[in-house]
């Protein structure tokens, strides 16, 4: 029952990882298009499906189409989306360039930042307290003693508090990426 439990909450910890790769640092990454989806022939579909990208440099990201009839569904998906930045078509490929953050801006990332961990966290307490439940459930049909109880809901606080930590400090390395300049 631990073993499921700490691999849902890895599973959460992971996808808070995810997550945060979304966010963009000033620097090019191409998971900031991860959520970017085209509609292609009648269907949403993930821009990553639809096109090589690449980072040739650190302030620019580079999207070739595998279908160049789809170029113009890129680039209204891009400027429809989140991610804050003007698509330059030159026939063959589209260029996303990286401006420098402004401080107000990076203040505002941390904040996102801040929320997606608090909702990873959200999600390993949720789980704790599924686990919890069943634990509870199991001792009044009298499967478990109290002590058995009692110890395997110590170890799932403790597991909750270990991965609690891990977003904690996945969040402390995102906003040190977000801050420096």
């Amino acid at each position: 029952m631990l073993d499921d439990l700490k691999n849902n909450m890895q599973k959460s910890v992971e996808a808070t990882q995810r997550s945060f790769n979304t966010i963009r640092t000033g620097r090019a990454n191409a998971s900031i298009l991860d959520r970017v989806t085209v509609e292609y022939y009648g269907t949403e579909t993930p821009l990553n499906q639809l096109a090589n990208i690449t980072t040739p440099e650190a302030t620019m990201i580079m999207i070739q189409p595998y279908d160049k009839g789809s170029m113009g569904q890129i680039e209204k998906a891009i400027q429809m989306s989140d991610v804050g930045l003007t698509p330059n078509n030159d026939g063959n490929v589209i260029r996303l360039n990286i401006p420098p953050l402004t401080e107000e801006r990076r203040k505002d990332l941390v904040k996102l930042a801040s929320k997606m961990a608090e909702e990873g966290k959200v999600a390993i307490r949720n789980i704790r307290r599924d686990a919890v439940d069943h634990v509870r459930k199991q001792e009044k049909k009298s499967e478990l003693s109290e002590d058995e109880s009692r110890d395997l809901q110590d170890d799932i606080q403790k597991a909750t508090d270990q991965f609690t930590n891990k977003i904690d400090g996945l969040l402390k390395s995102k906003e040190t990426d977000i801050m420096t300049v």
